[in-house]
């Protein structure tokens, strides 16, 4: 009898608002802009900004409940970044939200000179962060992190989950300074309630141990070493993950702890470019402490990457749940 082939189902993608929860995985609606009007309600401070991107930001949520502290200024994402700093000089919190692509390479200067170099209390919430969209390098913003980590005194935040975003906008609120965060919007996935989780501010938390591999990972990728460490717990090997939802300032205190820690191989996973974001920041924190760990990186590719649905960019370039497992047994063996 010959074998068949069994047809796969065709993978497409809405590539602007494609949701990176797995079939069947608890997710909340909106954990951004349900936060926001939470935060808003606490202090009237709060005003809310987006460069024509409410609905693709969850912005208009907040537009909804205070119309009054909303503002549309059109596809034009420095005349937003200058406008917020106006706003935060004149006492206001102003969150004001794009894309991240927009915001860090459209509207980079103004961050840096505008908001930054006057330390304003500006909050940036940029969606779309590292492959978390099918519409090609225009709207991937794979560099993000790389960029604004190099802006002195900006608090950089990569939040894993809807629990982690709704915490960290929280935190940001009642910080003074300026901070960039990655969003998260639309259906996004829930998982961090299961490991008795509260986000702090330039905190890593160690949500699962192990003796044979650590992970540490931010954003995304955190939910994937949480599947790939179950995954492995069949016998193949007992993985740890160690959760940095900031970037800036990083925990070294805490990486560093748990590098130490002989037998294990250490394993950085990130949602953006191997240049210059959270495998760079660790590996030059543990040269610095002497601590030499069998050490790799699970990132994206120093490249633009292609357009496509994101299961299979995913695949493609290596951060799926999947291909993580087959890299880690690789490494192992």
């Amino acid at each position: 009898m010959g074998s068949q082939t069994v047809a796969k189902p065709r993978l497409t993608t809405s590539a602007m608002i494609a949701s990176i929860a797995s079939e069947g995985q608890r997710t909340e609606a909106a954990p951004f802009g349900h936060a926001l009007v939470a935060a808003a309600e606490r202090d009237a401070r709060i005003v809310g900004m987006t460069a024509d991107l409410s609905k693709y930001t969850d912005l208009h949520i907040f537009a909804k409940a205070f119309p009054e502290r909303y503002r549309q200024m059109g596809m034009a994402e420095q005349l937003l970044m200058a406008a917020a700093g106006g706003m935060a000089k004149e006492g206001l919190i102003p969150f004001a939200t794009t894309y991240a692509v927009f915001a860090t390479r459209r509207a980079y200067d103004f961050i840096h000179q505008v908001i930054a170099e006057e330390n304003l209390n500006v909050k940036i919430c940029a969606a779309l962060p590292g492959l978390t969209t099918g519409y090609g390098p225009s709207h991937q913003a794979t560099d993000d992190l790389a960029l604004m980590r190099a802006i002195p005194g900006l608090t950089v935040i990569d939040p894993c989950d809807a629990l982690d975003t709704a915490q960290a906008v929280a935190a940001m609120a009642a910080h003074q300074g300026p901070v960039y965060m990655r969003l998260l919007r639309g259906k996004v996935p829930m998982l961090l309630d299961q490991y008795d989780y509260q986000f702090e501010l330039g905190k890593a938390k160690l949500l699962r141990d192990g003796k044979d591999v650590l992970i540490i990972s931010s954003g995304i990728m955190t939910m994937r070493a949480l599947e790939v460490a179950e995954a492995m717990s069949d016998g193949s090997a007992e993985v740890a993950v160690l959760h940095v939802p900031t970037i800036k300032p990083l925990d070294e205190a805490t990486i560093i702890e748990q590098c130490r820690r002989s037998g294990r191989l250490v394993v950085v996973a990130e949602n953006h470019s191997t240049i210059g974001g959270l495998g760079e920041a660790i590996a030059l924190a543990l040269l610095k402490a002497r601590v030499h760990p069998a050490f790799e990186q699970i990132a994206l590719p120093d490249a633009f990457l292609d357009a496509g649905a994101l299961p299979t960019l995913h695949d493609r370039y290596g951060i799926s749940t999947e291909t993580m497992v087959a890299s880690i047994r690789r490494w192992l063996a």
